[in-house]
């Protein structure tokens, strides 16, 4: 049996007996990201510590988040890369948060000299309910695309293949189930979706949970009678593999569109000078009549026509790429908050923003 997001005090070596283990007895306890909250500041400090210590030790598997490969990129643009040896490293794995194909290629292009080979990236994809992985992308074929029509994915809900243009995207495939499991993309009324339809992600297979540690509501809410866990994630199936597109909680409906909260920070992020992975959250919020689309924009700086030249950039830019007129909201450095693995939480992000509206209102 099998527990995902639980926290518990085990016996230590003090003497205590430790609990008779019977045939319904937890096997594993998973802690997750959302339960632990572990500070990820050692390695935003110091990330081509990771690299060194791979290139001495030989190692040939390691696993990131997009943003991992990214930091390493970015602190190694004005430093040597003599001494670095990563022509080991065979499985360079992605898991933990959306695939960025941008950071990735970046990544890919500064440690060429070190050895990397770009051929080595391995998207996945898994949760912690899973206990671990899902789904795997083939070795040795590196990093598999798919550029999407924006506006048809939106409006439609169909994954169709655009020429390059501000409305296209760049989607990677995860890879198929890992053997034993099985992957149902569904629509709204529950019907299972045909390929290259975008719907809710259903999981099934030996390595899922058998619930969530002492709380068989929460369990009851995502785990089906038949062994299907409802993921809370969004995609679609492109011969066999999974593209993930974001996660269901997150998305944000507006004028019958579904526009995926990513695609406006990582157009913030990508296009306006001074801002990196992780400065935007965007979110909505009930307002009168529809949604209120809400971007919060961290900003390092305390001059006031700066920061206001910066709210204009960010508003004008996501009005003319996505169509979207946005409340854009100003934020110190560091002020959006992260998992422990050092991806955006934007649920805890919108949650502070809520909460800072309610204590602002007059009694």
């Amino acid at each position: 049996m099998q527990f995902a997001g639980a926290l518990v005090d085990l016996p230590q070596s003090t003497g205590q007996a430790l609990p008779e283990i019977g045939p319904d007895s937890p096997c594993y306890l998973q802690f997750s990201s959302g339960s632990t909250r572990f500070p990820t500041g050692a390695f935003v400090r110091r990330p081509l510590l990771w690299l060194d210590l791979m290139g001495k030790n030989g190692t040939t598997i390691s696993y990131s988040p997009t943003f991992g490969y990214e930091l390493c990129a970015r602190r190694a643009e004005n430093a040597s890369l003599e001494g670095y040896d990563l022509s080991r490293w065979r499985i360079a794995g992605l898991g933990g948060d959306m695939v960025r194909t941008k950071p990735l290629r970046d990544f890919a292009a500064r440690f060429a000299a070190a050895g990397f080979d770009p051929q080595a990236f391995v998207a996945s994809y898994g949760m912690a309910e899973a206990t671990l992985a899902l789904t795997m992308a083939p070795l040795g074929k590196g990093l598999v695309t798919e550029r999407l029509d924006v506006h048809r994915l939106e409006r439609d809900g169909v994954a169709a293949s655009g020429a390059p243009s501000p409305r296209v995207r760049e989607f990677a495939r995860c890879g198929p189930p890992l053997p034993g499991h099985e992957l149902q993309v569904r629509g709204e009324r529950g019907e299972i979706l045909p390929e290259r339809r975008t719907g809710r992600v259903f999981a099934r297979g030996p390595s899922l949970m058998s619930g969530y540690f002492q709380d068989p509501d929460a369990t009851a809410r995502v785990l089906g009678a038949e062994g299907w866990l409802d993921t809370g994630d969004l995609g679609y199936l492109s011969e066999g593999e999974i593209v993930l597109t974001g996660r269901s909680k997150d998305l944000i409906i507006l004028n019958g569109r579904n526009i995926w909260p990513q695609d406006l920070e990582w157009t913030a992020e990508a296009e306006i000078a001074g801002l990196r992975s992780g400065d935007v959250a965007a979110f909505s919020v009930p307002a009168e009549g529809e949604e209120a689309v809400i971007v919060l924009v961290q900003t390092r700086s305390s001059d006031a026509e700066t920061r206001q030249k910066l709210a204009v950039e960010v508003t004008d830019l996501l009005r003319q790429r996505h169509g979207v007129e946005a409340q854009v909201n100003l934020v110190g450095g560091h002020a959006l908050p992260q998992t422990s693995s050092g991806k955006l939480s934007r649920s805890r992000a919108k949650a502070e923003y809520l909460a800072g509206l309610a204590e602002a209102e007059p009694a």
